[in-house]
């Protein structure tokens, strides 16, 4: 059995070294409150604090992923207070997960076991692979609550799917299919929705079996933040940094000498030591 610990709303399990997150609403599909934004930005703390956390996977209890914001407050749900410090706009709570996730020094994987609406999908889109049920769905419904999208999904969503079918999904308002989903990109495969936790499983084992923590921390970073550089020079001056820096480290010599002498690597460089700034 996983190790589990539990914060209601939020269950976090280990499977072996791999960290499930599961939103654990079911009665209410899963449905998004601030105390589960706070608890969620707290457990990717831990896992970047966590050496023997080696990739995050994200689910849902029940049959939904995430229905999207809870609603219980009617119509003043949006209706938020001025920021104390500047009497403007408050930080979004969905962009503030969605950044966490992004900030992640683990790989994230979303398995998304049923349906997911509103913030339910935008915070699935930081996340580096996202695999779903063939029974799932995703709403972009923010126009036809008289909002607008939100959890940075209209820097994420164009660089998974393409501008024109951002615009379609987010414009008007519409449910995707699964179907259409995987036909578009936002997700990498379909499973049968009995299979996604294991699957997700798999894949977050593929990522990390026989790969430096360190080396895999500064390449998510490196791929996520080039996104958007301004030209490859960018992503050359990182990257030649991250050679030189990481050149002389335990992990390379151990990785050279695994795979001349044909045996599986134990990296001794550690996430919690600190990564060096390849973005000077």
């Amino acid at each position: 059995m996983p190790e589990t610990g539990s914060d209601d709303a939020l269950i976090l399990e280990r499977h072996g070294e791999i960290a499930v997150v599961r939103l654990n609403r079911p009665d209410q599909l899963n449905a998004f409150t601030n105390a589960m934004c706070y608890r969620l930005i707290e457990i990717f703390d831990e896992t970047d604090a966590d050496d023997e956390v080696r990739a995050v996977v994200i689910t849902g209890t029940g049959r939904a992923f995430c229905a999207g914001a809870d609603l219980a407050a009617g119509g003043d749900t949006f209706v938020l207070d001025d920021d104390p410090e500047t009497g403007g706009a408050p930080a979004d709570t969905g962009g503030q997960v969605s950044l966490r996730i992004y900030r992640s020094l683990k790989p994230v994987i979303a398995a998304i076991n049923g349906p997911a609406a509103g913030v339910g999908v935008t915070m699935t889109l930081p996340a580096d692979i996202r695999i779903a049920s063939e029974t799932a769905k995703f709403g972009f419904v923010f126009t036809r609550r008289g909002l607008v999208p939100e959890a940075c999904s209209t820097w994420f969503l164009p660089r998974a799917v393409g501008i024109s079918t951002a615009v379609e999904w987010t414009v008007g308002g519409k449910m995707v299919s699964a179907v259409e989903a995987l036909e578009r990109g936002l997700v990498r495969e379909l499973v049968p929705a009995d299979q996604v936790l294991e699957r997700a499983l798999d894949i977050a084992r593929e990522l990390v079996s026989g790969t430096s923590p360190v080396s895999a921390a500064l390449t998510r970073q490196l791929m996520w933040r080039m996104l958007g550089a301004s030209d490859p020079e960018v992503a050359h001056r990182a990257e030649s940094i991250g050679i030189y820096v990481r050149g002389t480290a335990d992990d390379v010599r151990e990785g050279v000498d695994a795979f001349l002498e044909k045996r599986e690597p134990k990296f001794p460089n550690r996430v919690t030591d600190g990564l060096p700034n390849l973005f000077e």
